[in-house]
């Protein structure tokens, strides 16, 4: 991909990551396109987040420390925040320009939001050939459905998931329960980077089209696609994947399984080695010896029996004794973790994906690392979350040549 040099590149003088040199315009709000511009912004990329002059309703969210979003100094990080009115002409023009100069914009608004406020495709592309745009909404840009409103939760209803994390048939009359995070708006935003990052190799390699294209991520597809089998097997078979719980239908020894102290253990020795090893460690050989068991595929089709076994040996030990005699016999296997536990976990500690971090807004704080690892071009968190609009003179005068009269008169006007 071809880069700005650096010189060029963003406003407050950070460097380092493999998307050095790329500038990217977030117009997100929530979490799908905002999550994906942190994945570029922690792999290198100045990303610049234009929200409206009362933030993004996301600050909002979750516990609060002197009255800020805790979830904000992650959702917001290596993150420059400018506010710009879309409702307003000075504010799309603020968006026109800073697009002159950037590689990607980022919406996540409803299909066709963004040209009814004046800023189309064609007028994006009009200011910048190069630019590549990617939209994220509930069902796509195209479509019978494209109008519907759509979150997270619709992608993960409508992909499938919701059905899958259920509890199996049978055992309960509670609604299915969710994941327990906005899984479809990060899975969207990931789509997203990927489609954003091809996109710019379509455009820059040797040989490529030196034009922008536009990149177009639904939630409901984003989820879908996550669903293995489900599609072919039902086209195949006629079958309709059912929930099962803790289980993994295809697969045995693999659920959850209580200890004497009341926490949870997954275990997953579904392999003949991994089973021989695990009767092995309960002090229960026979049980690799038993019809019942012999394989893979016997030990699902008789999975209760296995899981009972399995289930009394763990319930007559403490979380602490189980997880020690399994790493003992290298049988694959964890407590359920709860987030004290990954606070204190050795390996992500060692690893960087757990470190600590001074907030100006809430103070020490501990944040998840960047994700995928890339050793010899690693960036580093460079700030946290910061307050609405905290760059925007800067960015505005250094950027786009404003000089400070016109800035206080667009914020006067409420364009900022």
């Amino acid at each position: 991909m071809t880069k700005r040099p650096r010189d060029e590149n963003n406003t407050l003088g950070t460097k380092g990551g493999p998307l050095d040199g790329i500038r990217v315009i977030e117009l997100g709000h929530f979490i799908a396109a905002p999550f994906c511009a942190r994945l570029l912004a922690d792999l290198g990329a100045e990303v610049i987040k234009v929200e409206p002059p009362s933030g993004d309703p996301v600050r909002e969210w979750g516990l609060k420390k002197d009255g800020n979003s805790i979830w904000w100094s992650v959702h917001g990080r290596n993150k420059q925040t400018v506010t710009a009115n879309l409702k307003s002409e000075a504010g799309r023009q603020i968006v026109i320009d800073l697009v002159k100069q950037s590689d990607v914009l980022i919406e996540n608004f409803r299909a066709g939001h963004l040209a009814q406020l004046g800023l189309s495709d064609e007028v994006l592309r009009e200011a910048n050939q190069r630019l590549i745009i990617a939209h994220v909404s509930g069902f796509g840009q195209t479509g019978p459905d494209k109008d519907r409103s759509g979150f997270g939760a619709i992608g993960e209803a409508m992909g499938g998931l919701r059905y899958l994390t259920n509890h199996a048939p049978g055992t309960t009359d509670l609604p299915p329960v969710r994941v327990g995070i906005s899984i479809g708006d990060s899975i969207a935003g990931m789509y997203a980077a990927i489609g954003i990052i091809s996109g710019l190799w379509q455009r820059d390699h040797v040989g490529g089209t030196n034009q922008g294209q536009p990149v177009d991520v639904a939630l409901t597809e984003s989820v879908l696609s996550m669903m293995e089998g489900l599609i072919p097997e039902h086209s195949v078979l006629g079958v309709v994947r059912e929930p099962v719980g803790a289980r993994i239908p295809t697969a045995a020894p693999t659920s959850a399984y209580r200890s004497a102290d009341g926490k949870w253990i997954v275990i997953a020795a579904n392999s003949q080695p991994l089973f021989a090893s695990l009767c092995t460690v309960m002090e229960r050989p026979e049980l690799s010896e038993d019809p019942r068991f012999r394989d893979n595929q016997s030990r699902v089709n008789n999975v209760d029996a296995l899981d009972d076994a399995i289930q009394s040996w763990t319930e007559g030990l403490d979380i602490e004794q189980i997880e020690a005699a399994l790493v003992k016999g290298n049988i694959p296997a964890s407590r359920i973790y709860n987030a004290e536990d990954i606070a204190l976990d050795r390996q992500y500690r060692a690893r960087g994906m757990v470190h600590e971090v001074e907030d100006p807004l809430i103070g020490r704080v501990s944040h998840p690392g960047v994700v995928p690892h890339m050793p010899e071009s690693e960036r580093h968190l460079c700030w946290t979350g910061r307050k609405i609009g905290a760059d925007s003179d800067t960015i505005l005068s250094t950027l786009l040549g404003m000089s400070k009269e016109r800035i206080e008169e667009l914020r006067r006007e409420g364009a900022i």
